[in-house]
């Protein structure tokens, strides 16, 4: 009777050791994929702050990517190069979209020295406020530039990497200095990001 009275409380010491691992494991994780946001100070015609909620569910490299860059500060200063009426406004140009050094005939075609990132494409739809990462004609050259939705895109679902999406200063992004579709929404004395950085969600 000892002996099993003796092998039921180790039973039971093994199952409460097991259920405290459990939760440490499950505690960790929600803490290596809390989303964090990206907060984008920035001025110009619009002049305000951005807060986007980063969805490292759905894109973890490219989340990732976004929050590398925005902590080596390389969004600081980085022009809205790119903004159409209706559609979107893109900006992370890092090469040639700095304000200090921007270049009209070469922005929208840099990125950072990072290596293109691999699609990660998903089942998010395209809204109001939805942020994507921009890319060529091939699915898997996003590197550093992003854009950011003025109204829903449908045709865009599935076709470019959903990054995250606005959830404070919607109305700074709607009143950002936009091109024209003429000129494929190119932007004379673009708004830019005067600073970006990575705040953790409560």
């Amino acid at each position: 009777m000892r002996l099993m009275f003796s092998s039921s409380k180790q039973q039971r010491a093994k199952m409460k050791l097991i259920g405290f691992i459990l939760s440490i494991s499950f505690c960790c994780v929600s803490i290596v994929f809390a989303n964090d946001i990206l907060r984008l100070n920035i001025t110009g015609e619009s002049t305000g702050t951005i807060d986007i909620l980063l969805n490292d569910t759905v894109a973890p490299r490219h989340v990732e990517r976004l929050r590398l860059l925005t902590l080596e500060k390389k969004y600081d200063g980085v022009a809205f190069h790119r903004v159409i009426p209706g559609f979107m406004a893109q900006t992370g140009d890092v090469k040639f979209g700095n304000i200090n050094n921007f270049d009209p005939s070469l922005v929208g075609m840099g990125g950072s020295d990072y290596p293109m990132l691999k699609e990660e494409f998903s089942d998010e739809k395209f809204l109001r406020g939805t942020v994507g990462m921009a890319r060529s004609r091939d699915p898997n050259s996003a590197n550093s530039q992003f854009f950011i939705m003025f109204e829903p895109a449908p045709h865009l679902d599935g076709q470019y990497t959903i990054v995250g999406e606005v959830i404070a200063g919607l109305d700074v992004v709607l009143g950002i200095k936009k091109g024209t579709s003429v000129n494929n929404g190119s932007v004379k004395d673009p708004d830019f990001i005067l600073t970006a950085e990575i705040l953790e969600k409560d």
